[in-house]
C-alpha cells in the first residue's frame, strides 16, 4: 500500500517562490488545455492516451507557446489526463448502477457491461444517454501546482545539515534549490503545491517502509465504538483520543466567531461600494478578508485532528489483533439532535479520518479491521440485549436495572455484532430491531414455565451477579 506524505519548505526566497507562481500558472494553462479539448467523447471517451497527446502536440508545435521546459509540460498532460479519466470512471459507476436496475437479461448485461469497460458505449443509445447525464464536463481551477518526475530533481544536505530539493525551473539547466523542514529526502514523483509562500511537497511511499509498520499489533478481539467527546472507546472500557471533543468544539466556536466578524466587515465592504467609496471597500476585501491566513489555520487544524485520531487508533492496535468496528462508510439520515451549537459542531465530525485511520493503521500493522452493522449497539444492553434509554453518556437497561457508560455498552455489542450471523453488513436497521426483538422473545420462551421467570427488580439483578451500577 502506498501513503503520502507531505514535506514543508522552511524560510523560502521570496524571488525563488515568485518564479515557481509563474511556473505554476504556465503549467495550468498546460492543464486547461488538456481538459478543455480532450475531455470528451473523443478525447479520454475514445480511449486517447497522454503519449498520444503529447505525440500531436510536439508535431502541430502547441508545446512551443506553454513557455515551459518539456519534462514539465509532459508531466502535467500525463496527470491531467490522469484525473480525466479518473472523472470518466467515477461516471461509469453510475451508469453500471443504471445497467443494473434496466435489465435483468444476464447476456444483455454483459453486452453493455463489456461495451461500458472497453469505452464503446457511444454505439448505445441508452449508455450514450446515461453517460451524457453522469459525465459532467470539467474545467481546470488547478494553478497552484507542478509535477516533477523522479529523475527530474536532486536532494541536497549542507554543511549544517539541511536538506535542500533541487527541481528544474523555467530555464534550462537552471535549478530552483528549496530548503526543506525535514531531514528525510523525498522520493519518486513529486508534486508541488504553492500555498500562501510555502512550498509543499507530496510524494508516496510504501507503507511497509513507515516505523508504524515494524510495531506488532496486540493478540486480542477488540471492539471499538466512535465518538465525539473522544475519537474511540474500546470493548474494555478504554477511552482514546480524548482531546478530539475539545479540539473539535474550540475550533468551530472560533469560527462562529471569527466568520461573524468578516461578516460584518463584508456588509461594510458591500455599503462602502454601494457609495461610490471604491477605495474603502478595495481596503477591507485586501487586508481584512484574505484567504491565506484563514487557510493555513483550517490546515493546522486538520493536522491536529488526524494526528489524535491516528494516536487513538495506533493505541487500540497495539492490543487487537482484530479491530471489529461500526461501518463508518453509511450515510446516515433524520433529524439533528438539536440545537444550533451542537449541529454546527457535528458538522465538522471527522467520521471519515476515523475511517481512514482505522483502514491504514490496520493495512500498515498487520491486524485485521472488521466493520459490522451498527444498528442499535447503542440502544441495547450487552448483557441481556434489550432495548434500553441513553441519555447523555449513561445507558439504563429497564430490565437489568443497570446502568452502563454508554459508549462501553456500544463497543461491546459491537465485538459480538462480528459474530451474528442473522445480522449481515447491509441490513436495514428495521430487520436489524426485528431481530433483536425475536432473539430475546425467544430466550424469554425458552424458560419451562413462562410465569416462574422472576418479575421483579431484586429477582432480575439476582440473575446478573458480580456487576456494578456504572460500568468505568
Amino acid at each position: 500500500m502506498k501513503v503520502t506524505r507531505i514535506a514543508y519548505s522552511a524560510r523560502l526566497n521570496p524571488g525563488k517562490y515568485a518564479a515557481m507562481v509563474e511556473q505554476a500558472r504556465r503549467l495550468g494553462w498546460v492543464r486547461r488545455e488538456v481538459w478543455q479539448r480532450y475531455d470528451s467523447i473523443n478525447g479520454v471517451g475514445a480511449g486517447l492516451r497522454d503519449r498520444q497527446v503529447r505525440d500531436r502536440w510536439l508535431a502541430d508545435g502547441t508545446h512551443v507557446q506553454f513557455g515551459v521546459l518539456a519534462n514539465a509540460w509532459k508531466e502535467t498532460v500525463r496527470d491531467a489526463m490522469a484525473d480525466i479519466r479518473a472523472n470518466l470512471a467515477a461516471a461509469k459507476v453510475e451508469v453500471r448502477r443504471a445497467i443494473t436496475g434496466r435489465t435483468n437479461d444476464p447476456a444483455e448485461r454483459k453486452r453493455m457491461f463489456t461495451a461500458l469497460m472497453t469505452d464503446r458505449w457511444a454505439a448505445d443509445r441508452f449508455l450514450a444517454r446515461q453517460m451524457r447525464k453522469h459525465w459532467k464536463r470539467g474545467r481546470n481551477r488547478t494553478h497552484n501546482q507542478i509535477v516533477v518526475r523522479a529523475d527530474k530533481y536532486n536532494t541536497i544536505v549542507d554543511g549544517r545539515g539541511r536538506l535542500w530539493l533541487a527541481i528544474p525551473g523555467l530555464e534550462p539547466r537552471k535549478m530552483v534549490k528549496i530548503p526543506l523542514s525535514t531531514t528525510v529526502a523525498p522520493t519518486g514523483t513529486l508534486r508541488l503545491i504553492l500555498r500562501g509562500g510555502r512550498v509543499e511537497v507530496h510524494y508516496q511511499i510504501d507503507a511497509s517502509h513507515m516505523r508504524s509498520s515494524q510495531r506488532p499489533p496486540g493478540d486480542r478481539s477488540i471492539g471499538v465504538d466512535k465518538g465525539y467527546t473522544e475519537a474511540l472507546t474500546d470493548s474494555d472500557g478504554d477511552h482514546h483520543g480524548t482531546g478530539l471533543g475539545q479540539l473539535l468544539s474550540s475550533e468551530s466556536d472560533r469560527l462562529k466567531e471569527r466568520n461573524r466578524r468578516r461578516a460584518k466587515l463584508r456588509s461594510i465592504a458591500n455599503n462602502a461600494a454601494m457609495r461610490g467609496d471604491h477605495a474603502k471597500a478595495h481596503r477591507i476585501k485586501a487586508n481584512n478578508l484574505g484567504t491565506v491566513k484563514r487557510d493555513r489555520q483550517a490546515a493546522r487544524h486538520r493536522a491536529q485532528v488526524r494526528t489524535e485520531i491516528f494516536t487513538a487508533v495506533h493505541e487500540v492496535v497495539d492490543k487487537a489483533a482484530t479491530v471489529v468496528a461500526e461501518n463508518l462508510t453509511k450515510k446516515f439520515a433524520g433529524r439533528k439532535p438539536g440545537g444550533k451549537n451542537i449541529n454546527r459542531r457535528l458538522a465538522v465530525w471527522t467520521k471519515g479520518v476515523i475511517a481512514e485511520a482505522l483502514r491504514n493503521v490496520s493495512e500498515r500493522r498487520g491486524s485485521a479491521l472488521v466493520p459490522v452493522n451498527a444498528a442499535y449497539t447503542s440502544q441495547t444492553c450487552h448483557r441481556c440485549g434489550r432495548f434500553g434509554r441513553r441519555s447523555g453518556d449513561r445507558f439504563h437497561c429497564t430490565w437489568c436495572g443497570v446502568v452502563w457508560q454508554a459508549d462501553v455498552n456500544a463497543a461491546i455489542n459491537i465485538l459480538h455484532r462480528s459474530g451474528d450471523l442473522d445480522i449481515a453488513l447491509h441490513t436495514p436497521h428495521h430487520k436489524v430491531k426485528q431481530i433483536l426483538q425475536d432473539k430475546t422473545d425467544r430466550h424469554r420462551t425458552r424458560l419451562p414455565v413462562q410465569d416462574s421467570s422472576p418479575t421483579t427488580l431484586a429477582e432480575r439483578r439476582a440473575n446478573y451477579p458480580n456487576r456494578s451500577a456504572m460500568s468505568h
